[in-house]
């Protein structure tokens, strides 16, 4: 496939409007959820809804500059240096959904386990509310970097569109799963990501901490160890909370932690590490309160 032709794919097929209706059924369910805790008197942080409309607002504007294009165009190179291809035909187009689904899987956990990322995916996990708008609360920077974990896909033969359009569908599913509207549905909490499972990886309790990576399928967390089912009442939020409503400091604030001990640390390997290293790292000689 010529570039043209693939860039010309981002343009026309029928995929992009596929994915544009999910979106207007997620949009209309999450205001479906309001309305509805608004009748039903249910508790929410109206504040924390705002902020995370804001940021879903802000999120948006960004998508349509230059940052929906920055997955593509880091991509191509790839692309152009692999002499294969896998056609796209309906059986690979499962195929490239399941590998999609794998990627996330790993990204988003690489996304818990690395201080530099998480400093991004926190956003999302900084609410202490748990609603369909909490689906909407993203980083508005991941999408410059989110990108690079579909290079493996490249390298196996999907093109560019396969790949993000892939991960895209993963995404776009998810968003369902921030309710507390639909409790346990029995055997499919044992298979797909769904409410119940969802509620598991946004909780701050010890049990619950780094499970249920999974975007659609589950297996993955059964396959790698990472599985736990809703059992405890869910605390959700951060294990640390921000108290913030502001947008800008939901979104940079843990940047701002990063930098602020990487300032306090003696050597350059110790900088590296706290910026790339686990979450918890922390070198020896820091005090107590920096830990």
């Amino acid at each position: 496939m010529t570039v043209e032709a693939l860039l010309r794919l981002f343009e026309t097929s029928s995929l992009l409007t596929i994915i544009g209706t999910i979106f207007l059924i997620n949009l209309a369910l999450t205001i479906g959820e309001v309305i509805l805790d608004l009748v039903t008197h249910k508790e929410r942080r109206w504040k924390d809804t705002a902020a995370n409309c804001a940021i879903f607002v802000v999120g948006q504007v960004l998508e349509g500059t230059v940052f929906a294009s920055i997955g593509i165009i880091g991509l191509l190179p790839v692309y152009w240096l692999i002499p294969w291809e896998i056609p796209m035909t309906w059986w690979t187009w499962v195929l490239a959904f399941i590998a999609a689904d794998f990627t996330y899987y790993w990204l988003h956990r690489m996304e818990h386990e690395h201080r530099i990322l998480w400093a991004s995916h926190s956003v999302h996990h900084s609410s202490e509310d748990y609603n369909l708008t909490v689906g909407f609360r993203l980083s508005w920077v991941e999408g410059l970097f989110e990108w690079i974990f579909l290079i493996p896909m490249i390298l196996l033969g999907f093109n560019p569109f396969q790949a993000v359009i892939g991960l895209i569908l993963v995404a776009q599913y998810q968003h369902w799963v921030h309710t507390e509207q639909i409790r346990k549905l029995g055997w499919l909490d044992d298979v797909f990501n769904t409410p119940s499972v969802h509620r598991v990886h946004h909780g701050s309790n010890r049990k619950y901490l780094d499970k249920n990576y999974g975007g659609v399928l589950i297996i993955w967390d059964k396959l790698f160890g990472t599985f736990q089912r809703e059992e405890d009442e869910v605390i959700y939020g951060l294990t640390e909370n921000i108290d913030s409503n502001n947008p800008v400091t939901i979104n940079f604030i843990e940047y701002r932690n990063v930098l602020r001990d990487m300032r306090k640390c003696r050597t350059w390997g110790d900088r590296l590490r706290i910026c790339f290293g686990r979450l918890s790292w922390r070198p020896a000689y820091f005090k107590p309160d920096d830990a």
